[in-house]
This record gives C-alpha cells, structure tokens and sequence, in this order.
C-alpha cells in the first residue's frame, strides 16, 4: 500500500498522453511555423494551396500574408528577408509552373545558402507520378526539387506536419546552411484529424570542436609572416572575431559580394578584390571563413608555399578544390573564438602592416578612377544611405562596381546573388528585404534589362505598402552583353539594345513615386527625399556605355603551377 495517497494520482497524471487538437494539415503547418518564430509568409495563392491559404486566414495577426504578382516576387522576397535577418523565411506557390517560375529564386537561395523554406502544393495525392495530365502536374516533381535544396519531403497528413517542418527548419541550420521544401497535395491540406501539441524548438546542440585541429591551426597562422584572411557569406555573423583576428594577425581582410561588410571598410585592413588579388600572391598562410575560396583557387594559383586554414559548416567543403592544411568544421563565430583563445599562446610578435596597407588601399583606388562614371554614383548613394541601410545589388554595370568599392560598414547590408549571379533578382530581392528590416532603408539598384524581370512587383509595393527605392540606371540596352559583342564579336549586334518605357510615368502608373536624376548631385537630392518620405518611389537615372570593370574582376595566376 502507498505512504503517500497523492503518489497513485500523479502517476496517473504523468502516464497520461497529451490532449490532441483536431487540426487540417494547413492549420498544423502553420502552427509549426509560428511556433518557429515564422510570422510572414511570402505567396501567390491558387487552387492547389487553397485549404493552407485558408489556414492563413483562420492564424489572424499571428501571420502576415504578403501576397505577390508572380511566383518569382514571392520567392525573391522570402530571400531578400532570409538574408537581411539571417533568419528562416517561408514562401508559398503552387506545384507545375509555380514551382518554376519560383526555381531561379530558389536555386539562388541554394547558391548563397540562404534559409528560406518553400512550401509547394501539390495534384491529388492518389495521381502524384502517374502522369495523367492533372491541373499543374509535372513529372517527378519530388525529384526536381531536391536538386534546388538541401532538404525536402513532402506531407501526407496533419499528424505528421508538425515533424516535417520541424525538421525542415532544422536543416537549414544543420551543417551548411540553406533552403528546404515541402510539398502537399491538393486533397491533403485540408485533411483533418487529431494533432498532439506542437513542440517548440529544441535549443541547438552545443558546438563540438577539434581541439587538434585548433591548435594546429593557431600554431600555423601565429607563426607565418603574412596572413590574409578572406570573409565570405558564412562568416556575417562572426564579424567580431574576424576583426579580433585581422588586428592579432596584422592580417587583411579579403571580402568580395557575400562577406561584404564583415569588417567595417572603415577598417584600412578591409581590402577589395584586386588588392586581394596582389596579397594572395604574397601570403604565407590564408584563413578562409565560410567561403568558397573559388576565385583564389581556382583562377589566382596555388602552391606549396602557401598554407590555407579553412572555416566551414560543411565538412565536405574544405577539401573540394584543394585539400587545406587544416579544416576547422562547424559555425565560424564559436570555432574562431577558440582559434583567438589558441593564438593567444602561440602568436609571434609582428610589426604593424597599417602604413604599408594605407599606401597600397591609395594605390589602388588611383587604379579604380578609370571607373569614375559608377564610382560617382555610387558615393552619392553611400552618402545618403545609412551605415545600417541596407544595399541590394544586381547584375549591371554599377553593382560590378559595387562589389569593389561600395564602402560596407556592417554585415547583411550588401546583398548580392552569389554565384548564380542571376539578372533580374534585384528588385523583388531588394522588396523582402525592405519588408522584413522596415526600421532600416534599402536601396536596390538596377539596370534597365534586370529591372523588367520583377518591375511588376511594384504593385506589391504599394499593396502592402512597402517604402523600397530602386534606382533604375537606364542605358538601352543590355550593357554588359552589348559590350562583349562590340569587343569580341566584331561588333555584331544582336539581343541587346532595349525599349522601355518611360519609368517615371510607370512608377506612377502604380502609385508609386517616380523621379528623375540626370548626374550624381541629382541623385543625392532625390535619395534624400526618398529616403524622407519612406514611401514605395523607383528614381530613372538615364546613362551612357560605362568604362569596363572586368580587369578588376577576372584576374590572372599570381603563384603556383598555374602560373603562367
């Protein structure tokens, strides 16, 4: 018999199951999300996902709904909000051509491993892969969507949404991070059936660290001659360490397009593409952080003089172009704290390198003046921009250079598209970036070809009421392209030379506030006032052919075997 005659009670208590919650699979998928901290969502609606966009609705306030004009804006905005806010962000289209018409934005999420979660509709449940020519069917979509992401599953009930997207959310934080999908078809959303209460995140797992590895790697970079550290996306939120390490190393710090911003450009340590170009064939020892180190190694040169410490989520990384001398795995921010604990013991006296950077940072900027046309745009805009302001580039003659001399003073506040490096993502990018950091500006910057690609999210602009400024620098043509043509092919045009409205009377076909500058002043002027206004407005800056950038990007062997 129990002493105690509560002890039978609490038993009882204990062993009993948690009540379950009659839900759809759209009510649950949704409940997941917000029990994520997810409280947006990124859509096109349509037949297949009518049942989740009524799980929408019935979230209330706990769930905005930015609906686009087309699938490719919802996708695009759910990457310009992922990499504002580092954080995961949904979107939603239906299967068959709305799964494509959102692929590029995807595949760009993919190549700049961005957490972004697509949620795909799907046809019947009972047709999927029979090839009956249902309403959007397309073959093997399963398939075609693990090939854009690092995860993907598709739901077959309520029961078991609330895993699925637990799970799916957790990938994209798992070893490298990126985008994940899930499908569900037409006939499944609106399922119901009893669903147990949805657990919150489960806290991260504490970092685990290769101690050898460590202290291989501070034993190498604390006694070589002349560091280079070079930044990429995966190191934005190690901004701190990095600035730690470049002042302990006397190192530079290399930054092109996704790292931009990691040390303040403030920094004369904070060095360009070009002057990279020069350190790297200099340097003794290299500490990559979260990047691919693509260009260094693959067009720049390798050899045995020079030791390469990498930092990478993914454990497959390291090694994929070029084994380095030590790999150190896992979140940059944690591992480099570890690697300044290391060198603390290890490090070598070293002589400053802050005059001999100053001159050479003086040296090149006298090269970069045969960009003078862009270059004078570009400090208009950087005067008139916050240092916490938010830069959105795209594939034009003014983002080429950018990504060389836009001054960057904090992380996640130059977004270009990675690798992919697709025209046309800038403008419904530059839309979800504004919407998810609406206490900071963002500018998105655009050529008239790119711009065409997404010009109709401008209507979701003013619908949700979203105060982005795009500058659209019109020249008439794809001016990269016509370029190449006149310099390579003879001068034989085709493909290239543009008709386009007039862009002033198109913003304010919309609504939207419409201006026009004709030289750098009038843009300052006109950022001024849009910035004051915090209203949707699209600025035409009308331009000629610009001065080519390209010697400062494809550069030449500076080491090694492949040097020629």
């Amino acid at each position: 018999m129990s002493k105690n005659p509560h002890e039978k009670g609490r038993r009882t208590a204990k062993s009993a199951k948690p009540a379950a919650a009659d839900m759809s699979t759209g009510e649950a998928t949704v409940a997941t999300l917000l029990a994520h901290g997810m409280d947006t969502v990124y859509a096109l609606p349509g037949v297949h996902n009518d049942h989740l966009f009524d799980a929408f609705a019935r979230a209330g306030d706990a769930l905005r709904v930015v609906h686009t004009r087309h699938e490719q804006g919802a996708a695009y905005m759910a990457l310009g909000a992922a990499l504002a806010t580092g954080k995961p962000q949904p979107y939603s289209v239906v299967p068959g051509p709305g799964l494509l018409n959102a692929g590029a934005a995807l595949l760009t999420a993919y190549g700049m491993n961005a957490p972004v979660l697509a949620l795909i509709g799907q046809i019947p449940a009972g047709a999927i892969d029979h090839d009956q020519g249902h309403l959007h069917e397309i073959r093997d979509q399963a398939g075609l969507l693990a090939r854009l992401v690092d995860h993907s599953a598709i739901i077959n009930g309520p029961a078991e949404a609330p895993a699925k997207v637990a799970k799916a959310i957790r990938s994209m934080r798992q070893g490298r991070p990126g985008p994940a999908a899930l499908e569900c078809a037409i006939d499944v959303w609106g399922k119901r059936g009893p669903v147990l209460p949805i657990a919150p995140p489960a806290p991260p797992r504490p970092p685990q660290f290769d101690h050898d590895a460590l202290r291989k790697a501070a034993k190498l970079l604390g006694k070589a001659k002349r560091v280079l550290i070079v930044v990429g996306g995966g190191a934005l939120d190690a901004s701190r360490e990095v600035t730690l390490l470049s002042d302990m190393l006397q190192a530079p710090v290399l930054s092109y397009r996704r790292g931009r911003g990691v040390l303040d450009d403030r920094n004369p340590f904070s060095v360009n593409l070009p002057l990279g170009h020069e350190l790297w064939g200099e340097a003794d020892a290299v500490l990559a952080v979260g990047t691919r180190l693509f260009a260094p190694m693959q067009q720049w040169g390798m050899d045995k003089d020079i030791k390469i410490v990498r930092v990478d989520a993914d454990k497959d990384e390291p090694a994929r172009l070029h084994k380095p001398a030590v790999a150190l795995i896992g979140d940059a921010a944690p591992i480099l704290m570890h690697l300044i604990d290391q060198l603390g013991r290890t490090n070598e006296r070293r002589a400053s390198r802050r005059d001999e950077i100053l001159k050479r940072q003086a040296k090149m900027r006298a090269r970069l003046s045969k960009l003078t046309p862009q270059l004078a745009f570009l400090e208009a805009i950087r005067a008139e921009l916050p240092e916490d302001g938010i830069y959105v580039d795209e594939v034009t003659q003014i983002g080429f250079a950018a990504r060389l001399a836009f001054p960057v003073y904090k992380p996640r506040t130059f977004l270009s598209p990675g690798f992919q490096d697709n025209l046309g993502w800038g403008y419904a990018t530059a839309l979800g970036a504004q919407h998810a950091r609406p206490d900071v500006p963002v500018v998105s910057i655009n050529g008239d070809g790119g711009f065409m690609f997404t010009a109709n999210e401008l209507a979701t602009a003013m619908r949700h009421r979203i105060p982005l400024t795009a500058i659209v620098f019109t020249d008439g043509a794809f001016g990269n392209v016509r370029r190449i043509q006149e310099e390579q092919f003879g001068n034989r045009l085709i493909a290239c030379d543009l008709a386009n409205p007039d862009f002033v009377k198109f913003a304010e076909s919309f609504g939207a506030t419409g201006r026009r500058a004709h030289d750098p002043a009038e843009l300052r002027a006109a950022l001024k006032a849009s910035f004051a206004a915090r209203e949707p407005t699209l600025i035409e800056v009308p331009v000629k052919a610009m001065p080519s950038p390209w010697e400062f990007i494809h550069m030449p062997p500076v080491r090694g075997r492949t040097k020629r």
